[in-house]
């Protein structure tokens, strides 16, 4: 899924479509672009991608619930699969989590 238009996003969009493969670096951007479409929240970091058989695994980083103080947010990790082009596969929430947590239960 494309960004808004003339973001950085949707240009790479726009490129990957003429049958080419995407690079990691555009399946990151897509990969947030689609997460912010479908939640409604930016993506805060990038904790994995991976080349796949058919396209890109990619897992993101995002504030599901914030809180005061900053450190119990209730963060969200994401796994997102995109085809060669860079077209979404498939999208789920991997596991929850607070910001302050050493590293997230799975």
């Amino acid at each position: 899924m494309p960004g808004p238009p003339g973001t950085r996003g949707d240009r790479a969009h726009r490129s990957a479509h003429n049958g080419s493969r995407i690079s990691g670096a555009q399946a990151v951007d897509f990969a947030r672009a689609c997460l912010r479409d479908l939640t409604g929240r930016e993506c805060e970091s990038v904790s994995a991608l991976q080349r796949t058989h058919d396209g890109w695994s990619i897992r993101l980083e995002l504030v599901e619930l914030e809180r005061i103080p900053q450190t119990t947010d209730i963060m969200a990790s994401y796994l997102v699969e995109l085809d060669e082009q860079g077209e979404l596969n498939s999208y789920e929430r991997v596991s929850r989590y607070y910001r302050n947590q050493a590293t997230p239960e799975d």
